[in-house]
């Protein structure tokens, strides 16, 4: 029984904590902890990263400090093992913690750094370019796009932390690179911008750029075409805060993520901050190089979740407000109770709901709003991604994924694969390569030849085309 000393002491500590913070933030910052042992009033506890150890120490401290003294008496001690990634393998850092009478945390370990090993063929700090210091950099952000437009929710709470502490020590805090990921419209860009923009504000000196991974790939490309490639590498090694949107979409694209692969050890090297968005966690990106996905998963990885009833409500009551509109409050609620999905289409039915009340001089009621919303929800289609057409087909065909994915010649998987192929170049905005990585780590050539047989087949094939309109009427569902 006295093995498990340790793990009863945290159970009972856990039971005091549950009743004295939010739900939200208990099994946000509580559940994922493992007691690992006790011994003489220290008990070690595992947390799974750097900014964990740091979260717990800035907001929770007295709690911890209050329930351990309960449970071991004023001599308590706290040591945490603070896990560290790099380069895909894990080690550890312990850092121990005093509750001195002086309510101050004390360490015996001080933190430090994230370890980074350098690449043999990592690039060099280079000589700057003549003048290139310089040069005013727009930074390409959006002033509406702040903190103080960003509504906090459940949904968020974790990358807004995360996004205002990087705001308050740029480069110098465990999580970086941030790396915020979620679904369309959930606002992404709005939080990273937010970020540069309250940099700006703290600190003017800093050179602060957004761009998103398409505008990324133009430059680079344009650059190859010039024979400046230098010029661009060097330009973005001088960035201070660096924000790219979107960096799912450099899926594929070897030649921008080998420099990138660059720009991201320099910057990070002499402590530069990265900020990255992305539909999906690094863990579940297809057609990045492996090297790049390790490099992600170094500091934080927050996820942005549909906004619940509460923060809907919130989100509508601020777009009101600003906006210097006078709704009441059923109209408020009826909204946020049937636009569900996104923030990007709460704001839509809101502007459409106004658009509606001053092109026809309408009282904006509850009878309008039901108007207009029940036409918003009745025309608003599904999204249709790369993975949404992959699991309708292999559901149709009867296959796994991992079949679809897989380098067998069988005659059903190629087709299966060939169709998933000519859907995704025909439904969605993905680029070939995109597309190629994200279904077997094929190339753009097989997806084109893929579409090239699909449409052959369904001239040809009156079984074929059949298949393939019956595939097409479970998608557009």
């Amino acid at each position: 029984m006295n093995d498990q000393k340790h793990v009863e002491v945290w159970n009972r500590c856990l039971e005091i904590i549950k009743d004295n913070v939010p739900a939200i933030s208990y099994r946000t910052w509580f559940e994922p902890i493992v007691p690992l042992k006790l011994e003489n009033n220290v008990l070690t506890i595992q947390v799974p990263s750097p900014f964990f150890y740091e979260y717990l120490e800035e907001q929770y401290i007295d709690i911890l400090r209050k329930t351990l003294r309960k449970e071991l008496g004023n001599q308590a001690k706290l040591e945490y093992s603070v896990v560290m990634e790099n380069n895909g393998s894990q080690k550890e850092k312990p850092y121990t913690v005093k509750f001195p009478t002086n309510n101050k945390t004390q360490l015996e370990n001080k933190p430090v750094n994230m370890p980074l090993k350098t690449e043999e063929n990592s690039i060099k700090n280079p000589f700057v370019i003549p003048g290139i210091k310089k040069l005013h950099v727009d930074p390409r952000l959006n002033p509406d796009n702040s903190f103080t437009n960003f509504i906090e929710g459940e949904c968020n709470r974790l990358a807004r932390s995360a996004g205002e502490a990087v705001a308050e020590k740029p480069g110098g805090t465990a999580f970086n690179p941030l790396f915020i990921y979620g679904e369309s419209g959930l606002g992404k860009t709005h939080l990273s911008q937010a970020i540069g923009i309250n940099v700006k504000e703290r600190f003017p000196e800093k050179t602060v750029l957004y761009v998103n991974s398409h505008k990324f790939q133009t430059q680079f490309v344009e650059s190859v075409r010039n024979n400046n490639k230098n010029d661009f590498l060097h330009f973005y090694q001088m960035i201070d805060v660096l924000i790219i949107d979107d960096i799912h979409e450099l899926a594929g694209k070897e030649k921008t993520q080998e420099i990138f692969f660059h720009i991201f050890n320099h910057l990070h090297q002499t402590g530069k901050q990265l900020i990255l968005t992305s539909d999906k966690p690094p863990i579940e990106m297809q057609g990045i190089e492996q090297r790049l996905l390790s490099r992600f998963k170094w500091g934080l990885s927050a996820d942005l979740q549909a906004p619940d009833f509460d923060t809907r409500i919130k989100i509508l009551r601020h777009k009101t407000y600003h906006d210097g509109i006078d709704m009441k409050d059923d109209i408020i609620e009826y909204i946020a109770s049937n636009i569900t999905v996104n923030i990007r289409e709460l704001e839509g039915a809101l502007i459409s709901l106004l658009a509606q009340s001053t092109l026809n001089r309408k009282e904006i009621n509850i009878s309008l709003a039901r108007q207009v919303i029940d036409k918003l929800v009745k025309n608003s289609k599904k999204e249709i991604s790369v993975d949404y057409i992959q699991k309708i087909v292999c559901d149709y065909f009867e296959i796994s994924p991992d079949q679809l994915h897989s380098k067998t010649r069988k005659r059903e998987i190629v087709q299966a694969r060939q169709i998933a192929m000519y859907f995704s170049k025909s439904l969605t905005k993905a680029s070939l390569a995109s597309i190629g990585s994200q279904i077997g780590g094929k190339d753009h050539a097989t997806v084109l030849h893929a579409c090239k047989t699909v449409n052959n087949l369904i001239d040809t094939d009156k079984r074929f085309k059949q298949t393939v309109d019956n595939i097409e009427k479970k998608l557009k569902i």
